[in-house]
């Protein structure tokens, strides 16, 4: 880092010594700016914060001086230390509020403009003092545009050029050679030719609703960032000093529209798909049916009495028949128990309705199955030449997540709102935001947006911030959690020659509706140099990938000794920027007039969102996503046969038939809603999330706070919500969901040290079982019991399951089905922050009450694991694992990596915000929160509203 800070230093001090140009002039014809809070009805009630700070540029000499010095340029960080205090601070009053949120009412007070731009005419740009908020005003739509991209490229430029190298899959060339494996996973998921990008450009010109509005307003918003470009190459002050690190001093190529679409895929690819996990699916439920043995009884899903799933896919079809009890010794049945994929148990954010969604059908079309050969799959996923690194497998590793430069958890954000019938002040509330981990600058950013016809304030991806994505209107407030649901499916797809002869297993051709067709093959090389930044070894890399008709391969395999190839088709693939229609209604307030106009906007969103809306006297949900309509009765958790592609599904334009908006998970003021990226509603199913959607999600920590306040007879105040949220972020799911029957079953152990660990675990539970450090010291409270916790969790599991499913099965599972995303080291990445979203924690609880006789809803697993559902033989392995824990040191429970001292279990907890610059942020202690965050309670609403 030193040899980079001289460098930089130097390059800094010739810049100074040629003197600073000039900032571009005022121009006469500015738009006009309102006074503060014109057009907004929230009554003060409009609250935000997005660590660590608004402002995410800093040019050379800036850079220089936090080399040297360690002085950030100005609101880098100044909303970091609200953010961090909250939890450990709670239960707040309302008039502490302000103390960790800061007001997002419409404007700039008088007297608190820092400074001013204006860029065009009709444009002017004005900083806020307090946070260098961009407030930004056009005289017409096409001017508001503009000033969005300008700003953009002030506050985030190098930012955005990183995004669109990364999703443009060649970030290595640009950046450095350490993300040429982040390049080979974002080809895998987005992998397009030019001529791809210019045909989604058209078709949102041409086919989306609106699309020739949204066409015009990406012009303008692209030539706002390009003219910032022109104007930093003439002065130096402007250029962020990144760029001079990795020797691009002369700055970024120009902007263009296809790179919006470059960005837009990798941010939806990232936040808003789900599925795809057939193929794993397949392989894992042989490897049951190789332990378990066939099917017994007919059950859900099963392809028919008496066969086992593979040999169902070459059956005949059967007569339908009612389904009955499940054998608890069928392959089928087991897998089932760690696919939960419609656990009537699971918490779901919409009660008392059911939105069916890929429902298992009760016999599956004789034929449409498509499983492998044992042993016969070749995973396509190594994209990349020999001279490159291998990109990883086809399955959830393809979604860029975990320690990269832009390593993110593998679920996000969380929202709770309560209807006007149970707050004190009769208007509803509602705490909400996305968790898009933590980085320097934040990948959202902040805008406030005034023109004709819009008027939003809030945060949005840069790149594709057109329009506020996240956050307010005039008299309403809207915001998202990641859904997931399954949007993505495998197909096969036999292979074939050409000439008619034999066919090879490495055949590049095809059978799809009775012809022979060559396969596409999408290339790209990119090379790479050291550069100050980024050490790396020069080097180079090919990525390549083939295209079908239906989808992208990713493996090669047999099925009954035919060569066949299995592909993957995303419902939003070639249809990146679609869902701009959604969210430029959500800009408008003549489209957000009531729940309805919400959820109809929210509908034409296409990648996969648990979408919130609140207003004076409403609140509202809405799932969206592209959501394919299937035969009813192919097995969705399985490839099929590529003869049983989506309905009305064409490759020519990439479209098919979807669900209609009322098949959508919806509701409107329910008692209130909760949602930390859990199950939707009763129904919803998704074979994709294996255990994740079970009988414990960490959005029970949410509700069951919301409840118990309103059980004691109470209306809740914005801070009362607050204060169930802050409470949530530092609790252990395990501690607070699983334990209780943990230590049921334990009882008093005779043993006195497991006896005592029994009374550490119980005194953490009863109070809340807390990740939290209130008082700074450096050690969390009841750290003995959590180090029992954190050693214990992987060894249980192990004394449950393994018995029964073998150690090389359990192995299997885990590669599929996560055990833990315990903070830290978990699934998700060390430092990472979101916690809780994937585990056993379902599996484990409902197998132990299972064991303590008590009832589960829909009957729950199959089996009892523990001891054979014996009490005593149960007992003793919990006991056994236990002690085996006790026996671990600190420094073995949280060992040493690049943050962190072995054996420090804060530290190992902590928050690092990712450098996506050269300016880097102190870690903060571990809190499970939405990184961008609103706090709202409206008290007015528009005129004539």
């Amino acid at each position: 880092m030193r040899r980079v800070a001289t460098a930089v230093a130097s390059i800094a001090l010739a810049i100074a010594a040629a003197g600073t140009l000039a900032a571009p002039s005022a121009l006469a014809q500015s738009a006009a700016v309102p006074a503060y809070g014109t057009d907004d009805f929230g009554g003060g009630g409009f609250w935000n914060i997005l660590p660590p700070g608004t402002n995410g540029s800093d040019n050379l000499v800036q850079l220089a001086l936090f080399k040297t010095l360690g002085v950030r340029p100005e609101h880098f960080n100044d909303q970091l230390q609200m953010y961090e205090n909250l939890p450990t601070h709670v239960p707040i009053t309302e008039s502490e509020i302000p103390d960790y949120y800061k007001n997002a009412t419409f404007g700039v007070p008088a007297g608190d403009v820092e400074s001013q731009e204006f860029p065009e005419p009709g444009v002017t740009i004005e900083f806020d003092k307090g946070y260098g908020v961009p407030h930004i005003y056009g005289d017409t739509r096409a001017a508001l545009m503009f000033g969005i991209g300008y700003a953009t490229a002030q506050q985030r430029l190098f930012f955005i050029d990183v995004l669109r190298h990364y999703g443009a899959a060649d970030l290595a060339s640009f950046a450095g050679g350490s993300n040429a494996g982040m390049d080979a996973q974002q080809f895998q998921i987005a992998p397009y030719t030019q001529q791809d990008l210019q045909q989604q450009v058209n078709y949102v010109r041409d086919d989306l609703p609106d699309g020739q509005q949204i066409y015009e307003d990406a012009l303008n918003y692209v030539a706002g960032i390009n003219e910032y470009i022109a104007q930093a190459r003439l002065n130096p002050n402007m250029m962020p000093g990144e760029y001079a690190a990795i020797g691009h001093a002369q700055g970024p190529a120009p902007f263009q529209l296809t790179d919006l679409i470059r960005i837009a895929s990798l941010v939806g690819g990232i936040f808003g798909q789900g599925g795809g996990e057939q193929l794993n699916n397949a392989m894992l439920e042989e490897a049951f049916a190789n332990r378990f043995g066939a099917e017994q009884q007919a059950v859900p899903g099963a392809p028919g009495v008496g066969a086992t799933v593979a040999s169902a896919a070459r059956a005949k079809r059967r007569r339908p028949r009612r389904p009955r009890t499940v054998s608890d010794r069928s392959g089928f049945a087991t897998f089932m128990d760690f696919d939960r994929n419609d656990d009537a148990d699971a918490p779901t954010t919409v009660t008392g309705h059911r939105f069916p969604y890929e429902t298992l059908p009760t016999v599956t079309a004789a034929g449409s199955l498509a499983m492998p050969d044992a042993g016969s799959v070749r995973m396509s996923s190594d994209v990349v030449s020999a001279s490159g690194s291998a990109a990883g497998s086809a399955g959830r590793a393809a979604v860029p997540t975990g320690n990269g430069l832009l390593g993110f958890p593998r679920s996000q954000s969380n929202a709770l709102l309560v209807s006007g019938a149970h707050t004190s002040s009769g208007h509803p509330i509602a705490v909400m935001g996305p968790q898009v981990a933590y980085f320097a600058p934040e990948i959202l950013m902040e805008e406030d947006i005034h023109a004709p016809g819009i008027q939003a304030d809030g945060a949005a991806f840069p790149g594709v911030n057109l329009y506020v994505e996240l956050g307010h209107g005039e008299d309403y407030a809207w915001s998202a959690t990641s859904a997931g649901q399954d949007i993505i499916d495998i197909f096969a797809l036999a292979l074939c020659s050409p000439s008619g002869g034999a066919v090879s297993p490495d055949s590049d051709d095809y059978v799809y509706q009775g012809r022979c067709l060559p396969m596409q093959t999408i290339s790209q090389t990119e090379s790479w140099a050291p550069n100050l930044g980024d050490s790396t070894p020069a080097g180079s890399q090919t990525l390549s990938i083939q295209r079908t008709d239906l989808g992208l391969v990713i493996a090669r395999a047999r099925i009954a000794g035919r060569p066949v190839v299995f592909t993957s088709l995303r419902s939003t693939y070639m249809h990146e920027l679609d869902s701009a229609a959604g969210f430029e209604r959500f800009n408008e307030p003549s489209e957000m007039a009531t729940p309805q106009d919400f959820m109809s906007s929210a509908d034409q969103i296409g990648y996969t969102f648990n979408w919130f809306f609140v207003n004076r006297q409403h609140i509202a949900y809405f799932n969206s996503g592209r959501n394919p309509v299937r035969s009813a009765d192919t097995d969705p958790l399985f490839p099929v046969w590529g003869g049983y592609a989506w309905k009305g599904w064409s490759p020519q334009t990439y479209t098919e038939q979807d669900t209609a908006q009322s098949a959508h998970p919806q509701a409107v003021d329910q008692p209130f809603f909760t949602s930390w990226n859990n199950k939707q509603a009763p129904g919803y199913a998704d074979g994709s999330t294996g255990e994740e959607f079970s009988s414990v999600y960490r959005s029970q920590l949410l509700s069951d706070g919301i409840e118990s306040f309103l059980s004691s007879g109470q209306r809740m105040s914005l801070a009362d919500l607050i204060n169930v949220m802050g409470t949530a972020a530092t609790q252990d799911l395990r501690g607070v969901e699983v334990l209780p029957s943990l230590l049921k079953v334990i009882g008093t152990p005779s043993d006195p040290r497991l006896a005592s660990a029994v009374s550490e675990l119980t005194a953490w539970m009863n109070s809340g079982a807390h990740r939290i450090d209130p008082t700074d010291s450096g050690q969390y409270e009841d750290s003995q019991a959590i180090q029992i916790m954190d050693a214990w969790w992987p060894l249980l599991v192990k004394a449950i399951f393994q018995p029964t499913l073998g150690s090389s099965l359990l192995s299997q599972v885990e590669s599929e089905f996560p055990i833990n995303d315990q903070p830290g080291h978990g699934t998700s990445g060390s430092h990472l922050g979101s916690s809780w979203d994937v585990g056993f924690y379902g599996v484990v609880q409902e197998d132990l009450r299972k064991v303590l006789g008590q009832k589960v809803p829909g009957g729950g697993l199959s089996r009892a694991y523990c001891g054979q559902g014996k009490l005593a033989t149960c007992r003793s392995a919990l006991e056994s694992s236990l002690e085996q824990a006790l026996g671990e040191s600190a420094a073995q429970v949280y060992p040493a990596d690049s943050e962190c001292a072995a054996g420090n279990q804060e530290c190992s907890d902590s928050i690092n915000f990712r450098a996506l610059g050269a300016v880097t942020e102190p870690e903060i202690p571990w809190q499970n929160r939405p990184t961008f965050q609103q706090a709202v309670q409206i008290s007015g609403q528009q005129p004539g509203s």
